[in-house]
């Protein structure tokens, strides 16, 4: 069987890591938190052991909030933002983001972002274009939208850390939600998500989104039976839907992972051992990380 090009969400991931590893637990030599850094390649360890990939890329938040994403709908992410205009990041993991990308350009990992993108367009980019199998490690839910069995294109959900993954391929999606992967995107426009400022429409919860994809296929069958009589939609619902009307037209465009951005020609190719090792074995000893560094260099040579 094929082995899979396997695709990571490194934000997701790092932020993750993060949280999950408490920064006492991981000091650099000169007191710097190195959590994040020590889980995410904990995590890049457990992935390439777990799935034995034979190609991998890690996906950058090149933009975190594209100006496109945010001319569609104002409200995208807006909660994140800080006085300055960035993005809410505490201090301790926004120090350790470069370590982690100097952590994989030693292992010659590629790592890749594209200008007024986010990481999704660069995965829904890759697992377009990019012959299968290809797994998806992340813990955003918007990613569900790339299931696809006939190219088999997976997402591994890491909702609850890497060491209990759920697979899932359009029947367990579908078992999940209710809805195809196909059907994912819609119906996340219609329930909303406030994590990433997404309102949805109001009084149209997870349920009744998925009850109305499952019944009308996508947005564009939704819409067009309000206008039907016979389509079956109870008043109250069909009042909801108009009101709510002008936010879907904009919000499915900003759910809709890309998937031509211009990313270039790329080495997917898993490697086999560290591209620059004395890189590698200074990084490790500068921030204290030689069993981080010795388990991924393991795993990259156990695949």
């Amino acid at each position: 069987m094929a082995r899979p090009l396997l695709l990571i969400d490194s934000a997701s991931l790092y932020f993750r890591a993060f949280f999950g590893v408490p920064e006492k637990a991981a000091l650099a030599p000169d007191g710097t938190p190195v959590n994040a850094v020590r889980g995410f390649l904990d995590m890049l360890s457990t992935l390439v052991r777990g799935r034995g990939p034979d190609r991998l890329v890690c996906a950058l938040d090149e933009s975190w909030r594209p100006a496109w994403r945010v001319a569609l709908l104002p409200s995208y992410k807006a909660h994140r933002l800080t006085p300055a205009g960035g993005e809410e990041v505490p201090d301790a993991l926004s120090i350790q983001v470069p370590i982690i990308l100097e952590f994989l350009a030693a292992l010659g990992i590629t790592a890749v972002g594209a200008h007024d993108y986010e990481a999704d367009d660069v995965i829904g980019t890759l697992a377009t274009r990019e012959p299968g199998p290809i797994e998806v490690a992340t813990g955003d839910r918007d990613l569900f939208q790339l299931i696809d069995d006939a190219r088999g294109v997976t997402v591994l959900y890491c909702g609850r850390g890497v060491a209990k993954l759920e697979v899932l391929d359009n029947t367990a999606l579908h078992a999940k939600y209710g809805v195809p992967a196909a059907g994912y995107a819609d119906f996340a426009a219609l329930r909303g998500d406030p994590s990433d400022g997404l309102p949805g429409v109001a009084g149209v919860g997870e349920k009744t989104a998925a009850r109305l994809v499952d019944r009308y296929g996508n947005l564009d069958g939704i819409l067009a039976a309000l206008d039907d009589p016979a389509s079956g939609f109870a008043p109250g619902l069909r009042a909801k839907i108009v009101a709510g009307r002008e936010y879907l037209a904009s919000a499915r465009d900003v759910v809709a992972v890309a998937r031509t951005i211009p990313l270039g020609d790329l080495d997917t190719k898993l490697p086999a051992s560290p591209a620059d090792p004395d890189a590698l074995l200074a990084l490790a000893e500068r921030w204290g990380l030689e069993g981080a560094a010795k388990r991924i260099v393991d795993a990259l040579s156990a695949a």
